[in-house]
């Protein structure tokens, strides 16, 4: 089994934030691939199907971003997944708008929804894969990943959303070094080759 999470922030009014990339990125999966997320446990919301041959587990931990490990670790430990069949998505203040990248293992780098998830499983070697969100010039971090993109900003948004989904299910169905190979580039470039 393959697990696919997303950091966030449960919520109507921060489902468009830059903090909610790792949700909007699990829900794109969900819709390429069919999958429903609609079971509740783990103080997450999930969703169960194949992927290619494998089973995979899409989730969207209820938690509020700054404790996702207490979503992340009962249901990893629960269901069994080696961590290098997890992999953690969420939006990355030091990459700049469009990028993705794809990492295998690490610290934190500062994001408080890793920090807990890490703290929770114990071990730093589990994949993640950052969305860039930019950093901002002069607003304060805090305001500026609770707001929305807009103009062309969101449109590149939109598109790293897109390709970040895409790089999860090769995560699934190629493997962590095809992804790593296939995505950890310009943002720019058409991946779908």
């Amino acid at each position: 089994m393959f697990c696919l999470i997303g950091l966030g922030n449960p919520g109507r009014k921060y489902l468009q934030t830059r903090h909610n990339a790792g949700f909007l990125v699990v829900d794109r999966i969900a819709e390429e691939v069919n999958i429903k997320l609609d079971q509740k446990g783990f103080q997450a919301v999930y969703g169960k199907g194949q992927l290619n041959g494998e089973q995979v587990l899409l989730v969207k931990p209820q938690t509020f971003m700054n404790l996702s490990g207490d979503a992340v670790g009962p249901l990893i430990r629960y269901y069994r997944i080696p961590l290098e069949r997890v992999l953690i998505i969420y939006d990355d203040l030091d990459l700049q708008l469009g990028a993705i990248r794809i990492r295998l293992s690490g610290s934190a780098g500062g994001h408080n929804g890793l920090s807990s998830v890490l703290k929770a499983i114990g071990d730093q070697a589990v994949p993640r894969l950052r969305v860039g969100i930019g950093r901002p010039a002069e607003e304060k971090v805090v305001n500026y990943v609770l707001t929305t993109f807009t103009g062309s900003d969101l449109d590149e948004f939109k598109a790293s959303i897109i390709r970040a989904a895409q790089a999860g299910i090769v995560f699934v169905t190629e493997g962590a070094q095809t992804a790593m190979n296939r995505f950890n580039r310009n943002p720019t470039i058409n991946d779908q080759n």
